[in-house]
């Protein structure tokens, strides 16, 4: 049985790992951290984690970047696993749970969901033949127009996969508008959609002669990152210290 405490647990996200966890058999919310005990669940809520007095195995967050020193802080002076979901870290932020990972078991990735982290793995493996025969790459992104940030991480953590299969050979290009010349063969184009209500799409084209090859990846729901959230926390379990991510659980 994976024993979770939820940081973040009236959020958006955290609700929605609530219900989620009611249907896993192996997976048990004991405690919820949140600024907002006033929300109902069936399991004790704390306003921080300094006066959360329940054992567990695994810390999953979804809370905000602000809050997340001291949650590095805590899982590695209680040696408490954590499954790190919030995004917009900064550069500090990233090396500190790299930190806190020689202490105990810090799993982050770019994206929770288990499509988009086979989406990665099947790039790496398509830039191999694609991109080493002179395909060209583009990468389209939609999400709804509340996003702030653009591209989304998700975004140039595809693109990523890709260049770390080509040993780094490719440069981003977010922007065209100024420039009056071809195409390098060598860039990876990255564009943003924003609009409505869309939770998420995701497009890698493969363009060569007289052929396209496209992969593409679409989040219905929050549901898809709650459920790999949930995976990550049992994978998380009994670990040793380290720095894992959503690739070591699909393996």
């Amino acid at each position: 049985m994976t024993r979770i405490i939820i940081h973040g647990c009236s959020g958006a996200m955290g609700r929605v790992v609530s219900e989620l966890a009611q249907e896993m058999q192996d997976v048990q919310v004991l405690a919820g951290v949140d600024l907002n005990i006033d929300a109902v669940f069936d399991y004790p809520v704390f306003p921080s984690l300094d006066v959360c007095d329940v054992e567990a195995d695994v810390v999953v967050d979804f809370a905000s970047a602000k809050a997340v020193d001291h949650l590095l802080d805590f899982c590695a002076d209680k040696r408490l696993g954590l499954v790190l979901c919030t995004t917009g870290l900064s550069e500090e932020q990233i090396k500190k749970a790299e930190a806190a990972a020689e202490k105990t078991a810090v799993l982050r990735s770019a994206n929770m969901s288990l499509g988009i982290n086979t989406l990665f793995k099947l790039l790496r493996e398509a830039a191999k033949v694609l991109a080493g025969a002179g395909f060209d790459i583009e990468v389209v992104e939609k999400h709804h127009n509340r996003k702030l940030d653009a591209p989304s991480g998700t975004a140039l953590a595809l693109a990523d996969s890709i260049n770390e299969a080509m040993e780094h050979a490719y440069h981003y290009e977010y922007d065209r508008t100024e420039r009056r010349e071809r195409r390098d063969p060598k860039e990876i184009g990255i564009h943003a959609v924003r609009g409505g209500t869309i939770v998420g799409e995701h497009e890698v084209i493969f363009a060569g002669q007289d052929e396209v090859v496209t992969f593409s990846h679409t989040a219905y729901s929050k549901a898809i990152f709650a459920k790999g959230a949930l995976e990550a926390a049992r994978f998380l379990t009994g670990r040793k210290p380290g720095l894992y991510t959503m690739a070591d659980v699909i393996g």
